[in-house]
């Protein structure tokens, strides 16, 4: 039997949710909802580390993060296309656990990738409505399934967020939950590459932003998301 997630998130690399969305991840599954993530690709091309470290890393990550589930799609780092090959198994996996609520990568970004899958993912969200678009898991068809809401997390670059999440009270967690992705980070011991992210100060530049949302709502803390659609609610007092 197919397991329904409430809040889905997708990835274009393993570690692109633990820096951008994983406090909004934790908080949500101790409210009750059910989450995880879906990589597209296994970061192979990373400075950094390898496919095989980063594999690790992200069942770490999972487990601090409680996620319900995690897969990767194994396509092409810095290769895959929005195109039908790659469209398929994105509608398939939306398909097979219906989200409610799905967080896809920031429209534009320093990375190429980022913005690739943030236009991927969108295209897919409304494929997968579509019924004469047959996908199939373990043999059996799947339904067709849009989600209700999509949102962006925002990534290296700043855009200004259309909603904000106090994430206060799992800012340790969801920073465990990062620094699982040892190998992309500052280690005095490493011989590797640096790169933008492994620099000391990255972390401080993380709880910054942390800092900066969270002023605009007057927490300690939190995470911003951008709507890709227009979000709809019942009355104002439920963005209270």
């Amino acid at each position: 039997m197919l397991k329904k997630i409430n809040l889905l998130a997708f990835a274009a690399h393993p570690d692109d949710v633990e820096i951008s969305a994983s406090g909004i991840m934790i908080k949500h599954k101790k409210m009750g909802l059910s989450t995880g993530i879906i990589d597209l690709t296994r970061g192979e091309l990373g400075t950094r580390g390898s496919a095989e470290i980063r594999d690790a890393e992200s069942a770490k990550a999972s487990e601090i993060m409680e996620l319900d589930v995690r897969e990767n799609l194994g396509f092409k780092d810095g290769f895959f296309e929005n195109d039908e090959s790659h469209l398929l198994p994105v509608i398939a996996a939306i398909r097979k656990y219906q989200p409610d609520i799905l967080l896809i990568n920031s429209e534009t970004d320093r990375h190429p990738d980022h913005a690739r899958a943030h236009n991927l993912l969108k295209r897919a969200c409304f494929l997968s409505g579509l019924p004469k678009i047959s996908t199939k898991f373990n043999g059996e068809e799947l339904e067709a399934w849009r989600p209700k809401s999509i949102y962006s997390y925002i990534q290296d670059y700043y855009l200004d967020p259309h909603l904000v999440i106090d994430v206060s009270d799992v800012w340790s967690q969801r920073m465990q939950a990062l620094k699982a992705f040892g190998s992309q980070f500052f280690d005095p011991d490493s011989s590797e590459p640096s790169t933008p992210i492994s620099n000391p100060e990255f972390f401080k530049f993380i709880e910054g932003r942390g800092f900066q949302f969270g002023r605009l709502i007057n927490a300690q803390y939190a995470e911003g998301l951008r709507t890709v659609r227009p979000a709809g609610v019942n009355n104002l007092s439920d963005l209270i």
